[in-house]
């Protein structure tokens, strides 16, 4: 260590020894300390040597001292009762030296000494051991050592006083209507500060005749009567008023009646113009309410039931439902009542998407406000589907999917959306879009505890009539822990304001969507296509989500500068596709393959810094000693494409290689370092990059050729139409189906398989389909899209005892 000795005074000893003492001291800053050995614990010694020998002093160990922001536990408010005993708990934060704890009340310092009332505990626990009125205060536990002083978040604390009654009066005077009264106040003490009232009579009265008048009684009375009663007035109810009271209600219920009934007659009796036969109802419902519809209502009987897509409602013993509202057969439905023969015409053999010309055919046997609700909700379909078409085409698929179903896929971006068989109803074709949207004003607004965990994707077109759930997979970035996590749902619904749909375990019979998160991905079962997006609020500072760090550098460089971008993304599959595409653009390769960082909703920021670069050869241009990412900036997760750059210098253009460490790590929490070990080509060279993680060499002979894994891993198939989209053959998905739909005495049902697979979170919503295997089953080819596991899918069912299934599966040679 380079360090700088200065000699102090020389003083002679008592003159017996004759010996000289000297003195020496040295000054060593902790900016040295930290460059040389880093931030662990050290130690120094002093040598002297002479002539007659060398000696040496005992090691004087030295530790940087620090005081952590984060108290361990921070004392809670409480309500307590008069002479309660309080017990505050404070857990200082880590530091060296141990800090100090004192106690504030209300931003005074509690001297235990001074009040005995007040206790501190060896582990730092401020205990009041009888609480009192003047101790209702705030309390704030402070830590401090010789680096930093801490204060905790503030405890209130209130001492409340329950009500208690006084003796009772004497008897009053016996009045004309032959009682007399007494009373009593709720003053010995009176409520304070919250406390509870008393109960019970504030007056009493009762016959003060021995019977010969019967007049008296005893009944409590109000606080609104208190007032009325001290002046004699009686505040019993009469029987004639009652009496008067009850009729009143009786009549206005039987003229309530009246008025309902010659409404209904009204209203059918101006109803009888139409004549005709419904024969598709979706125009009306606008998709909201699903059925299974058929070409004609006589054909609806004449069609076998299918158990995966047929509209019926379940029925178990431990599920039973009364109340399934999106499985009522068009034919029953109430919302059809009111216009019982009302006729529309609907064309099925060219698409999906009903003519605008022929709205006008039966515009004019529409009342003025439905037709209008019609014309709006296409305009808007097609408004919709022209800004789906308007989108960046690398993030965005269009198919056309019928009654069979399909599966739509945006590439290398894991985003897809499944369509199951039967979810669009028979003899429709919808031309379906899915798109992942990039810009900033499309995504929700979050607030400072909350993040955007998923990309923001909308499917399409909206409003379109499904008969069963379809489901929507993307990536996220969360770490699921559901202590430290609130998961929301939210969506858009044509380009209105964000609202929020349901919270990850906390659905309902009620609830629309049903959302199933794995570690890496979520699969959302919703019935009405839309703009969805995830957003989470940490509940904990241990809440963390995953960053996926990216390096990149320019692919040939000319100049004595040369820049190293790391960029700072949500690890999901999108985000890096999207920051690939704009790096193949500015003509950058990847330096090193990408690193994954549990970043934690601590409040630190991120910093980065660069080491052990050649000084002989090449020079920071970065003045600090690191860069930093604030927080929020991170955390919102509404800053897209975020990286900070490096610029090197090299002092000749014959240096051709660069080889350095990068830091990237949370302030107080995780990190990672890259080693980068690249030559540094002029234009038209070749390029070659190693990299330390796989042990390989790579050269690049194109400048905007960028070779990543990601980019080609689901290749440029976007739409799978039919049976070959699915991995489990449609006659065994029946026989499944057909078996497992029913109750079983010993529970080897859908409710086993759902368990066996790990979907069983919330069984109640596969309880309200048709058919909660088909649901299940849907979900699991969602889950293991596009390998389709079917050894795994054969074990569960060979643990249920379906050895037919499994000897269909084996017949079939899917595994």
């Amino acid at each position: 260590m380079a360090a700088e000795w200065r000699q102090g005074r020389v003083s002679m000893a008592p003159p017996l020894s004759g010996l000289i003492v000297r003195e020496v001291s040295i000054e060593i800053s902790r900016q040295q300390v930290e460059e040389l050995f880093g931030p662990e614990d050290y130690w120094c010694q002093c040598v002297a040597w002479s002539s007659a020998g060398t000696t040496k002093s005992r090691k004087a160990y030295v530790r940087i001292a620090y005081l952590r922001k984060t108290f361990e536990q921070e004392p809670l408010g409480k309500e307590v009762s008069l002479e309660q005993e309080v017990l505050l708990q404070c857990r200082p934060p880590e530091g060296i030296p141990v800090a100090e704890v004192e106690w504030l009340k209300n931003e005074e310092v509690i001297d235990p000494v001074e009040d005995r009332n007040f206790y501190i505990t060896i582990d730092h626990n401020l205990i009041i051991k009888q609480a009192r009125l003047s101790d209702t205060a705030n309390y704030t536990c402070v830590a401090k050592n010789i680096v930093a002083k801490r204060k905790s978040t503030t405890a209130t604390v209130i001492v409340y006083v329950d009500g208690k009654w006084t003796s009772w009066s004497k008897w009053s005077t016996c009045g004309t209507e032959c009682t007399h009264w007494r009373r009593r106040e709720c003053t010995a003490p009176a409520p304070k500060n919250g406390g509870k009232d008393c109960e019970g009579l504030v007056l009493q009265s009762k016959n003060c005749t021995d019977g010969l008048c019967m007049q008296g009684f005893i009944y409590p009375i109000s606080t609104e009567q208190r007032i009325q009663n001290e002046y004699g007035f009686s505040s019993a109810p009469d029987s004639d008023d009652v009496a008067l009271y009850v009729g009143i209600v009786i009549a206005v219920i039987v003229c309530l009646a009246i008025s309902v009934v010659v409404a209904l007659f009204v209203y059918r009796k101006n109803h009888r113009d139409f004549e005709s036969d419904i024969i598709d109802s979706s125009a009306l419902n606008g998709g909201f309410q699903p059925v299974n519809i058929k070409a004609a209502r006589q054909d609806l009987l004449a069609v076998p039931p299918d158990l995966t897509s047929a509209a019926a409602m379940y029925r178990g013993p431990m599920y039973a439902l009364h109340d399934v509202s999106d499985k009522i057969p068009m034919t029953n439905s109430p919302i059809l009542d009111p216009l019982p023969n009302l006729k529309i015409k609907v064309y099925n053999t060219s698409g999906a998407v009903t003519p605008q010309d022929d709205l006008s055919d039966f515009s004019s046997k529409l009342s003025p406000q439905i037709t209008q609700s019609l014309l709006e909700n296409e305009t808007l379909s097609m408004k919709n589907q022209s800004l789906a078409w308007q989108t960046d085409p690398s993030c965005t698929a269009f198919g056309t999917f019928n009654s069979l179903g399909g599966h739509l896929v945006i590439p290398s971006s894991g985003v897809s959306l499944l369509i199951p068989a039967g979810a669009v109803p028979q003899g429709r074709v919808y031309e379906m879009y899915l798109t992942v949207h990039r810009k900033e004003n499309m995504r929700p607004p979050v607030e400072d505890s909350q993040t955007l965990l998923t990309p923001v994707v909308s499917c399409g077109p909206p409003g379109a009539l499904l008969t069963r759930p379809v489901i929507l997979t993307m990536h996220h970035c969360a770490e699921p822990n559901t202590e430290d996590w609130q998961i929301q749902l939210k969506h858009q619904a044509a380009q209105g304001p964000w609202e929020d749909v349901v919270v990850v375990g906390e659905e309902n019979f009620t609830t629309p969507c049903y959302i199933q998160l794995d570690p890496e991905a979520c699969h959302i079962l919703t019935e009405t296509l839309s703009t969805y997006a995830l957003v989470g609020q940490s509940i904990t500072k241990a809440a963390a989500k995953r960053l996926k760090l990216a390096i990149f550098g320019p692919l040939s460089c000319s100049s004595l500068e040369y820049s190293i971008r790391v960029y700072c993304l949500d690890d999901t599959q999108d985000a890096l596709k999207e920051v690939l595409q704009l790096e193949q653009q500015m003509g950058g390769q990847l330096l090193e393959e990408p690193k994954a960082l549990h970043f934690k909703g601590s409040t630190h920021n991120l910093r980065l810094s660069i080491h052990d670069i050649a000084h002989s050869l090449w020079k920071s241009k970065l003045l600090a000693k690191y860069q930093e990412i604030p927080f929020y900036h991170i955390w919102s997760g509404c800053q897209r494409n975020l990286h900070c750059t490096f610029t090197l210098e090299r002092f000749s253009l014959n240096t051709r290689e660069l080889v350095c460490k990068l830091c990237v790590r949370q302030v107080e929490g995780e990190g990672q370092i890259f080693q980068l070990n690249c030559s540094v080509s002029e234009v038209n060279d070749i390029c070659v990059l190693f990299y330390p993680t796989s042990g390989t060499w790579m050269d690049k002979k194109e400048p905007t050729g960028i070779d990543y894994p990601a980019m080609d891993s689901a290749g440029t198939v976007t739409t799978l139409v039919g049976p070959s989209a699915f991995s489990i053959p449609h006659p065994i998905r029946q026989k499944l189906c057909s078996s497992l739909d029913a109750p079983q005495t010993r529970g080897h049902d859908w409710r086993m398989l759902a368990h066996k697979l790990k979907l069983d979170r919330y069984l109640n919503y596969f309880a309200t389909k048709s058919s909660p295997t088909g649901v299940i089953l849907d979900l699991w080819e969602a889950q293991n899209f596009p390998d389709g596991n079917l050894s795994m899918l054969a074990a569960v069912l060979e643990e249920m005892g379906r050895h037919e299934t499994v000897v269909s599966l084996a017949a079939e040679g899917n595994y």
